[in-house]
């Protein structure tokens, strides 16, 4: 490198005796390109498990007019890509069943359980709830055992601050075909659709979900306790809804996009259920 006092290039060459094509100027980075390194940096920092497509979503959301590719090279430069390798599966027969599409919010939402454990080995599951065409993430309830009393009680309190879905999608796990659960579902007038068995991929979207929910926050969080595990969920949750750009959605947040679109009202009122109790009203904060 050679130093700016002493020429140029060809007279700082001849002064060390050096041939001329072995000498280079130190390129100087503009201000604007060293702010936009910074914030590319502190982004993925933040957000470890976003693509650079995510990474310039957040960066246009904070005023910068940025090409996706010119993030991708910087992140690629600085060792930010993320690497991420995905088992394929082959399918064992094809389905024959027309699947139904949500067209419109509260048309139909997804339901499912995910799995984690505390920091010693205390086993917990997480059941979650989704709007397919909002991809928001409406409610979840976390505890050792979930039966199907409670499945109920965290329907009644999604449906109360959220209104009454069309339809709801799930597998065929004991708390979701449950009489009591079918029963109560049939007397709001919700329709049931129950995936295939062994057919994970017709409830893609609470599969997809709760990848994304196991790669960003569960396998990235040691949970001391129960509690702590309520918390840090939540406030995922509230990251995912609002701040975390979807690329189906146009990269907008799910909050964002439910916002732009007018949810049909159902012919059925809802009626809030009395068998909520005491334990779920004291930590009802912590699932909405």
């Amino acid at each position: 490198m050679i130093e700016e006092g002493i020429g140029n290039k060809s007279q700082a060459c001849r002064a060390l005796g050096l041939p001329r094509a072995s000498a280079y100027w130190n390129g100087k980075i503009s201000e604007s390109s060293r702010l936009l390194h910074i914030g590319i940096v502190d982004l993925s920092r933040e957000h470890p498990r976003y693509g650079y497509r995510r990474i310039t979503a957040l960066l246009r959301r904070e005023g910068w007019k940025v090409n996706e590719k010119r993030v991708q090279r910087i992140r690629r430069k600085l060792g930010l890509q993320v690497s991420r390798k995905q088992r394929k599966m082959r399918r064992r027969g094809t389905s024959t069943a027309e699947r139904q599409s949500a067209r419109y919010a509260n048309h139909i939402w997804s339901w499912d359980f995910v799995h984690d454990q505390t920091e010693n080995g205390g086993r917990f599951r997480i059941l979650t709830i989704i709007d397919e065409f909002t991809r928001e993430w409406l409610a979840y309830y976390l505890d050792y055992s979930i039966r199907a009393e409670d499945v109920i009680t965290i329907l009644t309190k999604t449906m109360e601050k959220y209104g009454v879905p069309e339809h709801i999608r799930s597998d065929n796990g004991p708390e979701f075909i449950a009489y009591a659960v079918q029963d109560w579902l049939g007397q709001k007038a919700i329709k049931t659709l129950y995936i295939k068995l062994g057919s994970p991929w017709e409830n893609g979207h609470i599969e997809s979900f709760h990848g994304k929910i196991g790669d960003e926050c569960l396998k990235r969080e040691i949970f001391g306790n129960r509690l702590e595990a309520k918390v840090v969920i939540g406030d995922y949750r509230c990251q995912y809804n609002h701040q975390r750009p979807h690329s189906s959605l146009g990269y907008k947040t799910p909050v964002e996009f439910a916002a732009d679109v007018e949810t049909p009202l159902r012919p059925t009122a809802f009626a809030p259920s009395q068998r909520i109790n005491k334990k779920d009203k004291q930590t009802a904060e912590l699932y909405f």
